[in-house]
């Protein structure tokens, strides 16, 4: 027992030190940075000092600001966020739901596998000028944009989690005639799982990159992107990078709780190793 609770307690500090030696990482990066771009002095790549204070003004400021609940927090911030999670959800819903339809139904996949590759094939952001005259200026065309790019991940990562089911279980559930809801739920998506959170992952990351792009590109007035593309057309180039580093804090974010969520739901799971997470 006591080599156990000794095993655990060694498990948990190792975690620690690897999380402590990544911020000592990241901390020696932003020292360098700073320096470099004292040193260079070129007006195109700010020092992280100076884009913190462009970010405190842009973020943190205005007129009726309290606390955290300023103009560019409820009016530009929040927007993207919601276009980018319903955006997200719905291809969550729609890709893992179809995907575990067709991972257990090879036949019709064979059918409809060349289509789904033609689709996948033909970036979001391409589509971004017929999704504007489909959907017109506005929230709808930025969810349809994120949609389309985040969903093919899903999608192709649930078919194959699906098609994993192996022959024993596949047999065993016959065998005590177990219902298509539970054989669903309780073999076939526990088994396609780890591929699933694998979609959703490349999924987020992609949804979070489709939500500044057809800000850019699609006439919105509001919004992280449109914020990022006012400073640039603006010459205020501290606060254009202090926008590009909240989409990185985002997405590091975002990546985090996901994380933690896919952490929980497969420490079950023989194959996963919970510490490659932290």
């Amino acid at each position: 027992m006591a080599g156990l609770v000794g095993g655990g307690g060694c498990g948990v500090s190792g975690r620690w030190r690897a999380f402590g030696r990544r911020w000592l990482v990241f901390i020696v990066f932003l020292l360098l940075w700073q320096w470099i771009t004292v040193s260079v002095a070129n007006p195109y790549f700010p020092p992280p000092t100076q884009i913190l204070d462009a970010a405190r003004e842009a973020w943190l400021s205005g007129p009726g600001s309290h606390l955290f609940v300023t103009d560019a927090v409820t009016g530009d911030m929040l927007p993207s966020l919601g276009r980018l999670l319903l955006g997200w959800f719905i291809a969550v819903v729609v890709g893992v739901s179809c995907g575990l339809a067709l991972g257990r139904l090879p036949k019709l996949t064979d059918y409809v596998s060349t289509m789904l590759f033609f689709a996948r094939s033909v970036p979001a952001v391409l589509l971004v000028p017929v999704f504007l005259v489909a959907f017109g200026i506005g929230p709808r065309m930025e969810i349809v944009t994120i949609l389309w790019g985040t969903i093919w991940p899903i999608l192709l990562n649930t078919i194959d989690g699906a098609r994993g089911v192996d022959a024993v279980k596949t047999e065993t559930a016959r065998a005590f005639h177990i219902s298509r809801r539970d054989w669903v739920f309780g073999v076939v998506l526990p088994t396609a799982l780890p591929k699933v959170f694998a979609g959703l992952r490349l999924a987020l990351s992609i949804a979070i990159i489709l939500m500044v792009v057809s800000e850019l590109t699609g006439g919105a007035d509001s919004g992280i992107g449109f914020r990022l593309i006012n400073a640039q057309g603006g010459f205020q180039l501290a606060e254009m990078w202090a926008w590009i580093v909240l989409v990185s804090v985002l997405g590091y974010l975002a990546n985090f709780l996901l994380t933690v969520v896919e952490r929980r739901m497969l420490a079950w799971h023989p194959g996963f190793h919970a510490e490659r997470l932290d």
